[in-house]
């Protein structure tokens, strides 16, 4: 392959609307710490719902709404907050990933390695709706000395 043909791959991913792609491009840019790409995989009426039971459950709504209540949230209590996604199954708009989410407890000093599940609908290539699936006694057990 040239480098041309590589450089064109990364393109059609960077823009590419198919929901996995989307999806994908959230995970990265959630990954490099990059909030401005990851609000840019989100629907303007997005709705993201974090758990019952997870520290920081309930439904945020705007691509400012998910990264200051989420993301930041989850940068200032936690060391190396990653979610490693390692299977995509889409069927049409909708997009489940199963991944695992690793960090350090900044308080405790514990770590979390917890598998979740991932559901998002995507919709004009950015993400409307997305829903976590996650044991939260594994996380909480991290967070408590």
């Amino acid at each position: 392959m040239t480098h041309h043909q590589n450089a064109n791959a990364t393109a059609d991913f960077a823009t590419s609307t198919a929901p996995a792609d989307v999806v994908r491009r959230q995970y990265l840019a959630s990954a490099a710490g990059d909030l401005e790409a990851l609000r840019a995989t989100l629907a303007p009426d997005v709705e993201w719902t974090e758990m019952a039971g997870f520290p920081l459950a309930g439904t945020y709504r705007t691509p400012d709404g998910v990264t200051t209540n989420v993301m930041e949230r989850l940068g200032k209590e936690w060391e190396d907050w990653t979610a490693h996604d390692d299977t995509y199954v889409a069927d049409g708009e909708n997009v489940v990933v199963l991944a695992r989410y690793t960090a350090v407890n900044k308080t405790t000093g514990k770590p979390v390695d917890v598998r979740v599940a991932h559901h998002f609908v995507v919709r004009g290539g950015r993400i409307v709706r997305f829903e976590q699936f996650v044991d939260t006694a594994l996380v909480r057990d991290a967070m408590t000395a």
